[in-house]
């Protein structure tokens, strides 16, 4: 799947996207799964209240499960004005 990377989660890993083969069943196994690669994976996931995940350009959960999930995006939470 694609996993998506925006603002300073992107800072932190220092990729806009990549490619991961996972066998992660829900977005919570994914993240345990990438924070476990890399330091900066750690510190980019450190807080998941400071996150929001998109699956497949759909606002979701990180309970929810990745059977069928083609893309996944991470991002902080979008303030307006």
């Amino acid at each position: 799947m694609d996993v998506l990377y925006f603002a300073w989660v992107r800072e932190r890993i220092g990729l806009p996207r990549e490619r991961v083969e996972t066998q992660a069943a829900t977005v919570t196994e994914l993240v345990e799964e990438l924070r476990a690669r890399e330091a900066r994976y750690e510190a980019a996931f450190a807080d998941l209240s400071a996150l929001r995940v998109a699956l497949d350009q759909e606002l979701s959960d990180f309970e929810a499960p990745l059977e069928g999930v083609r893309e996944v995006a991470f991002f902080p939470p979008m303030t307006g004005g």
